[in-house]
């Protein structure tokens, strides 16, 4: 593939999808069936991300028009409508620069997500679970899907633990920087007292692996549970033992699926996360090891804290990597994630490129 000349080559692009369409075009494209999805696949993301860049220009230029109209007359309504399209494309200009930012080599893949309350009882359970709908709704926000691959309810409220699969172009390389340790502060709806809490939730985020990336997993090694599942609220549940556990025995990593009707689905779903749990313990060993040879720390941690979110006595939500802050703490747990993802993303560029 040419080589990018910024984040807004367009010939570069063209370039990339003729090649790829003369490979389309050969007789033999088919005979390799999972190449040519795979190729396929990368070529419509290519012509979305062409797409994507004209209308951004066709954008640009109708406000640049708008713009030498108003030099000539001065219009109120069409002053609204450049601040309309203003806005608009700011916005729309946004995405497309912080999805350039996803160069990761599993940036792409869909996305595993697990949440996990920490001690607390109620308190941190009922976190957990608004963790989970703030997670529902910025993949919404992004027409992403998402599947709930396991749920496991809280006793009184929240959840003990949930693992979602998200699903959607760069899923993974959004929601990698939410992976760690979530702190509220607020005062408790569950304390008659209304006493000040802080609860903990740790987020988990891995990538969905494909078949190209190998795993050694022994069976021997594996302890395969059946039970019925259950969901948030009692719903959907199964009256047979469709839901899946799987036990890692060696690590003692644990991975479920109720998601499918289907056993043998759900089988293959929590295979899926044990390996890319195995997977990511192994990268994470590696980094450890490289930064022992280095003399660094290893930031790789999944245990560390990364956010804050402070319900009271004042609005604060603020991420202690970056540091970027807002105010605005319900517009963060109705799924406007993106401002903390951006900063994030740009941190870790400008950490790179200090090295």
């Amino acid at each position: 593939m040419p080589a990018s000349g910024g984040l807004f080559d367009l010939d570069g692009l063209n370039e990339s999808i003729a090649i790829n369409e003369h490979k389309m075009a050969e007789p033999d494209f088919w005979n390799d069936q999972q190449a040519a999805q795979k190729l396929i696949a990368e070529n419509n993301e290519l012509k979305s991300r062409r797409d994507t860049f004209l209308a951004l220009k066709t954008g640009v230029e109708d406000i640049a028009a708008t713009i030498e109209l108003l030099e000539l007359e001065d219009d109120p309504d069409l002053a609204a409508d450049l601040a309309s399209q203003l806005k608009d494309t700011q916005v729309k200009l946004e995405a497309y620069r912080l999805e350039q930012l996803l160069s990761g080599k599993y940036d792409a893949k869909n996305a595993i997500l697990e949440i996990h309350p920490g001690a607390g009882g109620t308190e941190a359970q009922d976190w957990g679970e608004m963790l989970l709908r703030m997670y529902t709704r910025w993949a919404a926000q992004h027409d992403f899907t998402v599947e709930v691959a396991s749920y496991e309810a809280g006793e009184e409220a929240g959840l003990k633990s949930a693992t979602l699969l998200i699903k959607g172009h760069n899923a993974y390389g959004y929601l990698h920087p939410e992976k760690g340790v979530h702190r509220l502060v607020r005062i408790s709806p569950f304390d008659a007292a209304n006493r000040r809490h802080t609860s903990f939730a740790s987020v988990d985020v891995m990538p969905e692996l494909d078949d190209e990336v190998e795993v050694n997993i022994d069976p021997a090694d594996l302890r395969v549970d059946t039970f019925r599942s259950s969901g948030a609220g009692g719903q959907h549940i199964n009256k047979t033992e469709s839901a899946v556990r799987i036990t890692h025995l060696p690590t003692g990593i644990v991975t479920s699926s109720q998601a499918e009707r289907s056993q043998l689905q759900n089988r293959v779903t929590a295979m899926n996360m044990l390996k890319a749990k195995l997977y990511e313990r192994e990268q994470e060993k590696k980094a450890q090891e490289r930064a022992q040879i280095e003399g660094e720390q290893a930031d790789i941690g999944w245990g560390s804290q990364i956010r804050s979110y402070v319900f009271h006595p004042y609005s604060l939500v603020k991420d202690t990597r970056t540091g970027y802050e807002t105010h605005d703490t319900q517009a963060v747990m109705d799924g406007d994630l993106d401002p903390f993802i951006n900063a994030y993303l740009q941190w870790k560029l400008s950490k790179k490129a200090g090295d």
